[in-house]
């Protein structure tokens, strides 16, 4: 057994948009960032547009945000695990993959739900990223 405590650090921004609903944007433990799933809204928890390239940009954003914000960055994702409404936009994430994340690309989870937490939303991404000076 460790003697060392566990200890957890949520990550928090001015706009906090999952507060109202008790969910952490991400959680720091050691060296490791867990963020909660992003979607395509804005600030305002607004969904950007209904068309699935500007959500998937947009939460791609948001991943960036958070990541940032707890001493990471989409360079150090190890983990992500993705879920869309429509499997047929695997191409596109595939795409997108390739422009947000850089070599070695992290492991990743890709899965069609029947719904997201709006009904709005055709995409969700979860991460779980090094923090590289912890």
């Amino acid at each position: 057994m460790s003697s060392q405590r566990e200890t957890r650090e949520r990550v928090t921004m001015s706009t906090d948009w999952y507060e109202p609903y008790a969910i952490s944007l991400g959680i720091r433990t050691g060296n490791l960032l867990f963020v909660s799933g992003q979607a395509g809204f804005d600030e305002t928890g607004t969904t950007v547009s209904p068309e699935f390239d500007a959500q998937a940009r947009q939460t791609f954003a948001n991943l960036r945000r958070v990541l940032e914000a707890g001493g990471s960055g989409l360079e150090h994702v190890v983990k992500v695990t993705i879920f869309v409404t429509d499997i047929s936009v695997i191409d596109q994430v595939i795409a997108l993959r390739r422009e947000f994340f850089t070599l070695p690309y992290p492991a990743d989870t890709i899965a069609e739900v029947s719904a997201l937490a709006r009904p709005d939303w055709k995409i969700e991404i979860e991460a779980i990223g090094l923090i590289p000076d912890a």
